[in-house]
């Protein structure tokens, strides 16, 4: 087998992502409890060797970058965040401690600068982000070794239903609708079937799908509000002129949420994906 180091001398990073891809790194590391949480879950159920070379799709602060360069003793690791804030803030975090084997690069899942390097790709609470599922498993596929492997959970099914039904009714408010009228949303949400065909037909075997209810309550008002700016509507919040307008969105959008019962909940779904890469290439 080459050498993974090698590998990754040869794939760096590709330009800057557009401005409008952008997130508060510091915010989204303080408010990110349930991803972390999820992500956990979903990285107890691999079963490394300890030297693999694996991409973090999607790897945003580096929360679970770390804890994957940890179980990988003799291994590399590779974040990437179509975020140029998110690769910064995880390089400052991480670097120091793991050194040469671990790299960040800033690109867009659709558009990656790897063919042929990893031995498996990890991803969580980033799939979602991609409009185009063939696209995304296509450019993963032709970034993974022969027989590597894909192990990933992002929303899928009716994940938000209850708040994106309220955002656009909100948005073709007389308030809002002059930014947010036609805007489209800015997440595709698979179902496990779904999910299954765009994995083999990028090339995948041995795919397996499920999906989970993963409801989160927030504890407050403000920490609703936050959370939302942050994880959730900044695509919508960024197209609002002024800060006055996007206080607003949010803070109707709190309200509403109030009267829930249990209040200020997040209905999540996650969709879990787990698929190979075939050993040899004939075989696709």
């Amino acid at each position: 087998m080459l050498d993974p180091l090698k590998h990754l001398q040869w794939c760096e990073p590709m330009s800057d992502p557009p401005k409008s891809r952008e997130w508060n790194a510091a915010e989204y590391h303080r408010l990110s409890a349930p991803q972390f949480q999820w992500g956990l879950r979903v990285l107890g159920e691999l079963r490394l060797r300890g030297d693999e070379c694996l991409l973090d799709a999607g790897c945003g602060t580096g929360k679970l970058t770390r804890i994957l360069l940890e179980n990988l003793p003799r291994g590399r690791v590779v974040g990437l965040d179509v975020s140029r804030n998110m690769v910064v803030h995880a390089r400052q975090n991480l670097q120091p401690d793991f050194g040469g084997r671990v790299r960040f690069v800033a690109a867009d899942l659709v558009a990656l600068p790897f063919r042929n390097c990893f031995d498996g790709v990890f991803s969580t609470a980033s799939f979602h982000w991609v409009l185009d599922h063939n696209a995304l498993f296509h450019n993963l596929y032709e970034a993974l070794r022969p027989a590597g492997w894909l192990h990933a959970q992002c929303g899928g099914g009716p994940n938000l239903a209850r708040l994106r039904q309220r955002v656009r009714a909100l948005s073709q408010t007389a308030e809002f609708s002059n930014w947010l009228g036609k805007f489209p949303e800015p997440w595709f949400f698979s179902d496990p079937e779904g999910g299954a065909s765009h994995l083999r037909a990028a090339g995948f075997e041995r795919v397996e799908t499920s999906i989970e209810e993963a409801s989160f309550n927030v504890a407050s008002h403000q920490e609703f509000q936050q959370y939302l700016r942050t994880f959730v509507l900044h695509r919508h919040l960024e197209l609002l002129p002024n800060e006055t307008l996007r206080s607003a969105f949010v803070e109707k959008l709190a309200d509403a949420s109030a009267h829930d019962d249990p209040p200020w909940t997040l209905d999540y779904w996650r969709l879990n994906l787990r698929a190979h890469k075939p050993e040899s290439p004939l075989a696709y």
